[in-house]
């Protein structure tokens, strides 16, 4: 047993009070922590408050009660000493649930919906807009100064009519109705330059979405609406067809004719079956899924792309695979010279914007003056042929996703000792078959789930075939059967953004086959390989 010594364990230190511990830099004051605290928990008080405004003025009460249930779990578990591992956990699993598990529940909640153009909103919505729509001029019409403006972006945002009275009132009309405009900034004439959370469009802007506004229309009253009167006018009116509770019927008073509702089909029809434009929103269950599985104008779309949609992912695996594992052998032989300036140049293409390469790679493939026709003496129209089109897409994804298998590759050839492929050799092994035998086995081991991740990549590679063929060239069907070129992620928003189809419900339902058929396609090949049980090892 050894003296003690001062200043060690088992000796008050000279000149500190007996009993008494030393102060540390773990025990200094925590004023710093908890202000970092303080401010953290007032800036996600703040984020809830700003999530709970939409939500109260659209009436939605169960969001308001989520809302207000995840900020008092994060103050609990922030401000209690208890729950130290759950403030590690808690942030991963909020934006688990805010940017995977929210998003494909309401995927799915929307693929067993026939919510589509026509068939956005509710019933109710759906009776306002059409009697708003059938709204014409009556002698003391209502008139407003009209400024045309977007909830979003200019080009795809919701309309909304931003309309100055003869007093000077503001208002703000949308599909829902009219409300007060507070904060506008009005010019001499009436019309609205500037306001919060609106975007005012310009005279082109306009133009370029007259049709849209000529089909808008704004519900106030129970049978009257406002509607456009060219570019800067707009008129308050009654309205043509009326809706009849009594008979839960909407009736045209110029032609006579009555549109029953039918719940089932969210629409109103006549005895013709004729049906008016305006929809609403109903539960179809599992019909979006047998229509593209059953039905023989869309199964045949949904096959077909999905047969080349597969070929296309395992033809682009394969081929960066072969090629960046060439390339990686090729700079991995040791007196090679130059390896870093070889690596470099190998790497570019992975190093720029893909956005860019895409869109040159769509130019260099221009029948008249890309470059493949007029450097090899071509004449081949590789966007407007089936088959030219389909191995256009195939190069330009190789030329972009090789450089990645490349360093890849290289990262596991460096980790596999030369001397296994020496002892292969001096066993009286070539060189193919040490290669064969005991390199591409080790190398398969580490890159096996990188080629089951690439698959599943180009499984859902939009920009790849939106930037350079935007899925043509297409059949005499039109867009909605398909383009050549079309893979299911490039067909579903075809289906659910363009302005003639927009058939959302489907769209999901098809997002939903999409999200099954990867998650089926890698689990297999994942249960399938021993990759993993040999890295376990």
């Amino acid at each position: 047993m050894t003296a003690d010594r001062p200043g060690t364990a088992g000796a008050p230190v000279q000149g500190a009070p007996a009993g008494r511990k030393r102060p540390g830099p773990s025990s200094g004051s925590p004023l710093g922590g908890q202000i970092i605290k303080i401010l953290l928990l007032g800036l996600f008080t703040a984020l809830g408050v700003w999530a709970v405004l939409p939500l109260y003025l659209a009436g939605v009460w169960w969001g308001i009660v989520l809302v207000v249930a995840v900020v008092a779990l994060v103050y609990w578990v922030y401000l209690s000493k208890r729950t130290v591992p759950a403030k590690y956990l808690v942030p991963g699993v909020l934006f688990l649930m805010a940017f995977q598990i929210f998003p494909v529940l309401y995927t799915m909640s929307t693929s067993l919906t026939n919510m589509s153009d026509g068939h956005r909103g509710t019933k109710e919505q759906a009776i306002a807009s059409i009697e708003a729509y059938s709204v014409v001029r009556d002698a003391d019409s209502r008139e407003f100064t009209l400024t045309v403006a977007v909830n979003g972006e200019p080009e795809t945002g919701e309309l909304v009519f931003l309309l100055t009275d003869s007093e000077g009132n503001a208002y703000a009309g949308t599909e829902e109705g009219l409300t007060d405009l507070v904060g506008a900034q009005v010019d001499e004439s009436g019309k609205v330059t500037d306001t919060l959370g609106y975007t005012v469009l310009s005279p082109t802007q306009v133009n370029a979405r007259s049709d849209e506004l000529q089909r808008f229309a704004v519900p106030t009253d129970d049978g009257a609406g406002i509607r456009s009167s060219g570019l800067s006018s707009a008129f308050e009116g009654s309205a043509v067809r009326v809706y009849d509770q009594t008979c839960d019927c909407v009736e045209d008073t110029e032609t006579g004719i009555v549109y029953h509702a039918d719940d089932e089909r969210g629409a109103f029809y006549d005895e013709d079956d004729r049906r008016l434009p305006q929809g609403w929103q109903v539960g179809v269950g599992l019909d979006n899924f047998l229509r593209f599985l059953f039905n023989p104008t869309f199964a045949s779309s949904f096959f077909g792309t999905l047969v080349w949609n597969i070929a296309f992912a395992a033809s682009v695996t394969f081929l960066v695979f072969v090629v960046g594992l060439a390339v990686a052998l090729t700079l991995h032989v040791p007196k090679m010279r130059g390896k870093v300036v070889y690596r470099i140049l190998v790497v570019l293409p992975y190093a720029m914007s893909s956005l860019a390469m895409y869109l040159l790679w769509r130019d260099m493939f221009n029948a008249d003056f890309g470059l493949f026709n007029r450097m090899l003496g071509l004449q081949v129209d590789w966007l407007g042929d089936v088959w030219a089109a389909r191995i256009a897409v195939i190069l330009a994804n190789v030329w972009l996703g090789y450089p990645y298998m490349f360093l890849v590759a290289t990262g596991a050839l460096q980790a596999i000792p030369r001397e296994l492929g020496q002892a292969a050799q001096l066993d009286g092994a070539g060189p193919w078959q040490a290669f064969r035998h005991v390199t591409l086995p080790l190398l398969m081991v580490a890159m096996t789930p990188i080629l089951i991740s690439t698959f599943a990549f180009n499984f859902n590679n939009f920009n790849a075939v939106w930037l350079i063929t935007r899925g043509g060239p297409f059949g005499s069907e039109g867009t909605t059967a398909g383009g050549a070129t079309d893979l299911l992620i490039t067909y579903t928003y075809r289906l659910a953004f363009s302005e003639a189809t927009a058939q959302y419900g489907y769209a999901a339902a098809l997002s939903v086959m999409i999200f099954l058929i990867v998650s089926v396609m890698s689990v297999v090949s994942l249960s399938r390989t021993k990759a993993l049980q040999e890295v376990e090892r």
